[in-house]
């Protein structure tokens, strides 16, 4: 990889590999969402940012997609709409985001001939496991219009691999949390509402359960599978193999921070029951074989990073609303 271009580098995962590639010592292209202010999202006040060169566009937009992919040999596509509450609302924009987005995307390395593409899933697109762990050969099911604008993009990506050769990866993470995480993910929503001095925390289910990574972790997962030339065509898991409920994890926040809660349902925070994915247990083996990615983090020593992070950030957080 010589030179690497990212989509949705102002996001939060996105935001956390550009530093790492650019660490590395990597030449960066980091493609943000074009906005009238300019403002580049999580890379605003990156330290990193004099080893980067920002470009604005839309990953909707063909054009602005395919002058950003100019010169560069690798390609981290993670651009995307990922809220699960608001695709019910807005199905089509996840459509017209994820699907096309992805579309744009090896369109483009097709026509300028990248030798290494990534594209980002998500493990939602296996919807409840019906076994566990789960591997890369679990059935896809989109419980919601956002999984299935996914598991469409996933599909295009891989078509691209099979009709035309194009060396496409696809990147599968489990449940990622760290610093710079959305109010929209249940740990910055519990973290928050404990900060803000509630004792009685607001939830949506909490008896579903998730595996989860913490972010430092799964970036180096992108830069192992993008450095392995046998993850072409395949999708990649990227999880520790662990479970805990979101009960279970509301209460281990709060220990961690030394504090007791009671936890309440929000009938406007809980998902359907043919929605809601009840489990998430992710098989790694595949990713642990073909790579040589360890994770550093333990859950515990996340969320103790995580916590410290958000108490020194809180004002950009609203604590009181729950944000679709």
């Amino acid at each position: 990889m010589k030179k690497i271009l990212i989509t949705g580098a102002g996001g939060f995962i996105g935001s956390h590999l550009t530093e790492l590639c650019a660490a590395r010592g990597y030449k960066v292209k980091a493609f943000v969402h074009y906005n009238a202010n300019n403002h580049w999202g999580w890379l605003e006040n990156s330290p990193s940012l004099k080893k980067i060169e920002v470009i604005c566009g839309d990953v909707r937009d063909y054009d602005s997609v395919f002058n950003a992919m100019k010169g560069c040999d690798t390609v981290f596509h993670l651009a995307a709409l990922i809220g699960i509450p608001y695709s019910y609302v807005s199905p089509l924009a996840y459509i017209k985001t994820n699907i096309e987005g992805t579309y744009n995307v090896v369109q483009s390395a097709r026509e300028l001939d990248l030798k290494n593409i990534l594209v980002t899933s998500t493990s939602e697109t296996y919807g409840t496991a019906q076994y566990v762990p789960i591997d890369e050969k679990h059935p896809a099911v989109g419980q919601s219009p956002y999984a299935a604008s996914k598991i469409a993009a996933d599909q295009i990506a891989l078509s691209y691999f099979r009709s035309f050769g194009l060396p496409v990866k696809v990147i599968r993470p489990f449940n990622t949390y760290g610093p710079r995480q959305s109010a929209r993910a249940v740990i910055p929503t519990v973290i928050t509402q404990i900060l803000s001095k509630k004792k009685r925390i607001r939830l949506g289910n909490i008896s579903p359960t998730r595996d989860l990574t913490y972010v430092e972790d799964t970036v180096q997962g992108f830069l192992e599978i993008a450095r392995c030339p046998r993850t072409s065509g395949e999708v990649v898991n990227i999880g520790m193999n662990i479970e805990i409920s979101i009960g279970e994890l509301a209460l281990m926040i709060a220990r961690l921070m030394n504090k007791r809660i009671d936890i309440i349902q929000d009938s406007h925070r809980v998902r359907g029951s043919k929605t809601e994915v009840e489990r998430l247990r992710c098989d790694h083996t595949k990713l642990l074989e073909l790579t040589g990615w360890k994770p550093c983090h333990t859950i515990e020593s996340g969320l103790l990073k995580t916590i410290r992070w958000i108490k020194d950030h809180l004002t950009e957080y609203k604590a009181d609303l729950y944000n679709v």
